[in-house]
C-alpha cells in the first residue's frame, strides 16, 4: 500500500506507512449528513488523505462528489484482507488518487462493526493511518464508543484514536427550521437496542418537565410513545417539527430529498407519513418556542432566556 500523502496524523503523533516501524492513527471521523459542502475541513483532510477508509455506501457516494475519496478502480487483491480477520475487507476497493498515491476503501455496514474495528486497528499497527467515517458527529449515537470499548477489549492501548467532530442532525435540523436551539436543549435516541423503553420514557419525562427543547434521535422506533409521554409534561400548543435528511438538500434518502414539517406536539401523531427512517429527527419545542415567518418562510425561534433585543 503505497503511503498516504501528508499524512494528518502526524500533527498528533501519528505516522504512515512511510514510517516504517511507527504505527499510525485511527480517526473517527464525523462527517455531518456526509455531503462534501457540509463536512469540516478537517474532516475533509483526514479521509482524504489516509491510508485506509471504512465508511458505507452511501457515504463512499457523497465522498467522491467532490474527489474527497478519489473514484474507484479496480478490485483490491488481496492488499485490503492482508490485515485483520478473514473476510472482514472482502467489500474493500483499491482507488488511486491523482498523484499516484493508493487508498484502500472498505465498505462499512451495521454488523461487522466489530470486525472493522479489529482491522483498522491491525493497520495501525502495520503503520497505515485509517479513517473510520461516521455520520453525523462520532459522539452523538456514533461509532466512537465503540472503537474505544475495542480497543478495551482487545488490549489495543497502543492504538493511537483521534475523534473528527462532524455536525449532529439535531444541529444541521434546527439551521433548516431556524433558531429552535438558542436555548438549552437535549437529544433522545429512541432506540431500545440498548436502552429498556421504562428509561426512556423517563428521560423523556425529564428533559419535558426541566423545559429542554427536546431533539429526538431514531424516530422509526416507539416515536408515537415518545410523544404520548411529552405530552403528559407539555402543551399540546408548543410548536414541533419533524426533520428528514437535514442538510441533504436532494440527495436525502427521502423522494422529497431534505424536507421539514412545522407543527404542533398536540399534532405530531397527524404527520406520521412524514417520519421515516434513519434520516427522521423530530423536534420539540418549549414554552418560549415560537412560530415566525418572514416574506421567504416561516421558522422557529427560542428566545436565549426569553430575553428582547434590547438585552444584547
Amino acid at each position: 500500500m503505497t503511503a498516504a500523502r501528508d499524512d494528518p496524523g502526524a500533527e498528533s503523533g501519528g505516522a504512515s506507512a512511510e514510517d516504517g516501524d511507527e504505527q499510525g492513527t485511527l480517526y473517527v471521523v464525523g462527517i455531518g449528513p456526509g455531503l462534501p459542502g457540509e463536512m469540516t475541513q478537517r474532516a475533509t483532510e483526514v479521509i482524504a488523505t489516509a491510508d485506509c477508509v471504512v465508511a458505507s455506501t452511501l457515504y463512499q457516494e457523497f465522498l467522491r462528489r467532490d474527489g474527497t475519496l478519489p473514484a474507484e478502480d479496480r478490485t483490491a487483491e488481496g492488499g485490503v484482507t492482508a490485515f485483520g480477520p478473514d473476510g472482514a475487507g472482502e467489500d474493500g476497493k483499491v482507488a488511486t488518487r491523482p498523484d499516484g498515491t493508493e487508498q484502500a476503501v472498505i465498505r462499512s455496514t451495521m454488523g461487522r462493526q466489530v470486525e472493522l474495528a479489529r482491522e483498522a486497528f491491525a493497520r495501525v499497527r502495520a503503520g497505515q493511518t485509517v479513517a473510520h467515517v461516521s455520520g453525523g458527529d462520532p459522539n452523538v449515537y456514533g461509532k466512537s464508543d465503540l472503537v474505544y470499548l475495542m480497543a478495551d477489549e482487545e488490549g489495543a492501548d497502543d492504538i493511537e484514536i483521534e475523534i473528527v467532530p462532524g455536525v449532529t442532525a439535531a444541529l444541521g435540523g434546527a439551521a433548516n427550521l431556524g433558531a429552535p436551539l438558542s436555548n438549552d436543549f437535549c437529544t433522545v435516541s429512541l432506540s431500545d437496542k440498548w436502552r429498556g423503553w421504562a428509561e426512556i420514557a423517563e428521560k423523556l419525562r425529564a428533559a419535558a418537565i426541566s423545559g429542554f427543547v427536546v431533539v429526538l434521535y431514531n424516530c422509526w422506533r416507539d416515536y408515537e410513545r415518545a410523544v404520548e409521554v411529552l405530552r403528559e409534561e407539555r402543551a399540546d400548543h408548543v410548536p414541533a417539527a419533524i426533520i428528514n435528511d437535514a442538510a441533504r438538500g436532494d440527495a436525502g434518502r427521502n423522494v422529497d430529498g431534505e424536507t421539514h414539517t412545522i407543527t404542533t406536539l398536540g399534532e405530531l401523531p397527524e404527520h406520521g407519513d412524514k417520519v421515516g427512517g434513519m434520516g427522521t429527527s423530530i423536534l420539540v419545542g418549549n414554552h418560549e418556542t415560537e412560530v415566525r415567518e418572514n416574506d421567504h418562510r416561516e421558522f422557529l425561534v427560542t428566545p436565549r432566556g426569553g430575553r428582547d433585543v434590547e438585552d444584547f
